[in-house]
């Protein structure tokens, strides 16, 4: 019989968001080192990361600074990256949208793409399980990764480009983002999403500024969501 102790839904979050470790730590170092390179000093790049908390948004932002993008451009830009979370918040409304208001305002700066994908597979699984569960299991999921995206950010920052180049820490970024959406291609609407996304982003990468991240991105949206609505009319034909 499965427990109803929110210490052992916390202990299995916190052991299913372990394996980020190895990606988030390269990530946190490569972030903190670049912030650092591109003339922001240890305190803008700690807080930074402390407001944020959201990898690509952080590298968009530091990319388009490098590039001395304006101000509008660059938080526009960082917004879009981030659009995603306000889906992921939608998507778990039904399973902890009755938690208490405080408790809801932490799970939402703590989320993070890593967590949302453990977190919803969970919930997936185990539809029975009560909410003081879920939300332990929630910030089980975060304990492992939020700390070390601080303290390896700083790691970074200080030792700067005392980083040897062939060490590519970039390996990183690519690697995370497949490891939290190839579990989630779970249907034909995800993957023509995905396809259009990455097709949209190289054909416009030639757009100012990083702007074809948000043509690709609404591109993405918008044609995810036409495939999900031609699949439901046709199960009811």
């Amino acid at each position: 019989m499965t427990s109803t102790n929110p210490k052992s839904a916390f202990l299995s979050g916190f052991r299913d968001g372990s394996p980020f470790i190895l990606v988030v730590t390269p990530f946190a170092l490569l972030f903190g080192a670049i912030a650092t390179e591109a003339g922001l000093n240890l305190i803008e790049t700690m807080s930074m990361s402390f407001l944020v908390i959201a990898g690509a948004a952080q590298f968009t932002a530091i990319s388009l600074m490098q590039e001395q993008a304006p101000t509008f451009i660059v938080i526009l830009t960082a917004l879009a990256v981030n659009l995603r979370m306000a889906m992921y918040s939608a998507a778990l409304v039904p399973y902890l949208g009755k938690a208490p208001f405080w408790q809801r305002a932490l799970m939402a700066y703590f989320m993070v793409d890593q967590t949302f994908a453990v977190a919803v597979k969970k919930y997936d699984e185990q539809p029975a399980m009560p909410l003081a569960r879920k939300v332990a299991y929630y910030f089980g999921s975060v304990a492992p990764i939020i700390p070390l995206w601080y303290a390896f950010t700083y790691i970074g920052a200080v030792l700067g480009t005392a980083i040897p180049p062939e060490y590519s820490l970039d390996f990183a970024i690519p690697i995370c983002f497949i490891a939290i959406t190839a579990p989630m291609m779970r249907a034909l609407p995800h993957f023509i999403a995905a396809l259009v996304s990455v097709s949209a982003t190289l054909a416009l990468i030639w757009v100012p500024y990083n702007l074809g991240l948000i043509i690709a991105a609404l591109l993405a949206m918008i044609t995810g969501a036409q495939v999900e609505q031609w699949l439901t009319r046709r199960r009811a034909a």
